[in-house]
């Protein structure tokens, strides 16, 4: 009988203790419930001004994004040329901005602002989502590395590794294949900034030899990122600098791969603009088979061509931001702290009331006499405001060393079985590659 009551009392003890354990998960799912109920109001109630495209009370337009997000964002610019509420399921809402005066309202105020990248894609606080006084140290830190004293010692090495994947793609041309470019393109990038950046060398063991012993020779971005010291003589520490090399990598190497993929799927798509880069690019380096810091500075068609292919093709298509403080726009429209922004430069680059006829492409859209005149947030590829990208002219350098390098070797040609459909997976890529056929030049 004792050993029937002490199992009674034991079963129903446990059987009390999962009672009151499902009691308090229904009371914290009640209250997330509430909380999430509460926000989705508040931000119903703030957006009540902005119209948008219809959304599904779950999903919101995640189906519309997951099915095509560039043409989405194209779509949306023309209907909704300032902006328009993006859902992101039932709870995440972003005003993702399509418009210049839109743009500069935000993206224009002094870097107080949170970046809104998700963490999970950056394993480390680097500058893409630092903010606040760590933000502000790490890109006075970093920006030194960036000078064009520096990037000028780069130039050879970036032309090092456009050569390697030349002599590759010569190799290929007997197979008489359409090559696919973003694979190449994407390796020649990667070999590009270890060199420039890393010396080939970029973890925890590294940064402690290197702290012993710095040699007095061509400084890369480690050795400068080493040497940093802020005004009150403090540096980084290993754990910030592993952060900001992963940060260099994660910017630096898909972006730019995605930008110069494009700009050569361009070349290929528009013979007379790519012969006209070409003859430029041929009464520049005359017999040299190489490519030196001045001669960036002395192609402007190419340049030209480079920012239309940058304004159709930019290589991140949104940038996020979480508002510190209220934002009131030119038309009396208004934002909270906290509301959450996406710049959209896809469909900015799209918008007809920015740019006319913006689905033809025109590098002489980029001429002196068009420029002088644009709003200066009406062309985007690299952000814009104080937390632009920190890396736009070395990626700028590497794109026009490619281009360059390029055309004196190959004629390219589309691929008609072939045509590249967009698709974005955190940079503007290719969902079947992006194939060009390629011609050795006499």
């Amino acid at each position: 009988m004792e050993l029937l009551r002490s199992f009674f009392w034991h079963y129903a003890d446990i059987s009390h203790f999962f009672q009151l354990a499902a009691v308090a998960c229904l009371t914290c799912l009640l209250l997330k419930a509430i909380q999430l109920y509460q926000r989705k109001r508040w931000m119903t109630n703030v957006l009540r001004d902005f119209q948008g495209a219809p959304t599904h009370w779950f999903y919101g337009h995640v189906q519309s994004v997951r099915r095509q997000l560039s043409l989405s964002l194209s779509a949306w610019a023309k209907k909704y040329p300032h902006c328009h509420p993006l859902w992101f399921g039932g709870f995440l809402c972003f005003l993702n901005i399509n418009h210049t005066e839109y743009a500069k309202a935000v993206y224009s105020r002094g870097g107080r602002d949170t970046a809104s990248y998700v963490s999970m894609i950056v394993a480390r606080r680097g500058l893409l989502i630092l903010n606040g006084p760590k933000w502000h140290q790490h890109r006075r830190l970093l920006t030194p590395g960036f000078h064009y004293d520096i990037l000028k010692s780069y130039v050879t090495l970036m032309a090092e590794s456009v050569r390697v994947m030349l002599d590759k793609w010569e190799k290929l041309i007997p197979e008489k294949k359409s090559v696919e470019l973003f694979e190449h393109v994407s390796l020649m990038t990667l070999d590009s900034i270890m060199k420039c950046a890393f010396s080939y060398q970029s973890n925890y063991k590294v940064i402690r030899e290197r702290k012993e012993s710095l040699m007095d020779e061509r400084l890369d971005f480690l050795d400068i990122l080493l040497c940093a010291r802020d005004e009150h003589g403090n540096g980084l520490s290993d754990e910030d600098l592993r952060a900001e090399v992963d940060t260099f990598m994660f910017a630096g190497h898909d972006t730019t791969a995605s930008g110069i993929s494009w700009i050569l799927y361009c070349l290929a798509q528009y013979p007379e603009h790519q012969q006209k880069c070409r003859e430029e690019i041929n009464d520049l380096l005359a017999d040299r088979d190489t490519i030196e810091w001045d001669d960036l500075g002395k192609m402007p068609y190419s340049t030209m061509f480079i920012k239309e292919c940058l304004r159709l093709y930019p290589p991140v298509l949104l940038v996020g931001r979480e508002l510190s403080a209220p934002v009131t726009f030119a038309d009396g429209r208004s934002l909270p702290k906290g509301f959450l922004t996406s710049l959209s430069i896809y469909g900015l680059h799209r918008n007809p009331e920015v740019w006319p006829n913006p689905e033809v492409f025109d590098p002489l859209r980029f001429s002196p006499e068009n420029t002088s005149n644009r709003h200066p947030y009406a062309f985007l590829p690299f952000a814009a405001g104080p937390r632009n990208c920190i890396g736009q002219h070395f990626a700028m350098n590497e794109m026009k060393i490619s281009l360059a390098l390029t055309l004196s070797r190959f004629e390219l040609s589309p691929d008609p079985e072939k045509p590249p459909v967009p698709i974005h997976l955190i940079v503007l890529r290719s969902k079947n590659g992006i194939h060009v056929y390629l011609r050795k030049l006499c």
